[in-house]
């Protein structure tokens, strides 16, 4: 494959309202630098996920071309603005394990400038840890609920909160936890209605979905 095989969609953000990302998994270093020299001749910030560190430091050897975050492997080609506004989304994490795909959800928001707040390490096996934040997550109009193993923190916040929930299961767990199937599983079953699922480990279409949903005017 090479940089020839590209076809940047410049024009996305005009159709969606959200521009087009860099999904930097299976493909080279050169592609990636084709993308970022695509942008810049038109000034446009950007976001690459599933970047890894080596690639990371062969793009950027001195630190200076991108804001990287290791956790989440994304990084912005360019500065967003500052979110003015206070956060109307919570990302809701069910333990640490699920810190990359809540990571890829929160500099997601951040690159489109969507103020979010990041509440980890609620799951239901201490439910006075979710207790305690729950008024807190109460005042958000989005809820992204991140889980692996059985994923039953979804299930259990959809019945608490009114808000619209996203839900990412994560490849977090053991054997019966079959890579974050059982937890899509459980998401797509789940007997909150109104529960909507993403695909394992996918905060980057979470944090889009959520962006969308505020964009309709959803309360």
């Amino acid at each position: 494959m090479s940089t020839s095989d590209l076809t940047f969609d410049f024009d996305r953000q005009k159709r969606l309202g959200l521009p087009e990302a860099v999904l930097c998994a299976g493909k080279s270093v050169a592609q990636i630098d084709a993308a970022i020299a695509g942008a810049a001749a038109r000034s446009l910030p950007l976001l690459l996920t599933r970047l890894d560190g080596e690639s990371y430091r062969r793009l950027d050897p001195d630190g200076r071309r991108l804001d990287y975050d290791a956790a989440s492997q994304t990084a912005f080609f360019g500065k967003p603005p500052t979110p003015t506004a206070p956060p109307q989304i919570a990302i809701v994490a069910a333990g640490t394990s699920d810190t990359p795909a809540a990571r890829e959800a929160l500099r997601t928001l951040t690159f489109h400038s969507q103020g979010a707040t990041l509440i980890m390490d609620v799951g239901v096996a201490g439910l006075w840890r979710l207790q305690a934040r729950l008024d807190e997550i109460r005042t958000h109009r989005v809820v992204i609920v991140v889980a692996g193993m059985d994923g039953a923190l979804v299930s259990v916040l959809g019945g608490l909160i009114a808000a619209p929930l996203i839900a990412v299961p994560t490849s977090t767990g053991y054997g019966a936890a079959r890579g974050g199937e059982t937890a899509l599983a459980a998401a797509l079953a789940s007997c909150a209605p109104g529960v909507l699922a993403c695909n394992i480990d996918n905060g980057y279409g979470a944090a889009c979905a959520a962006i969308r949903i505020l964009g309709s005017g959803a309360t």
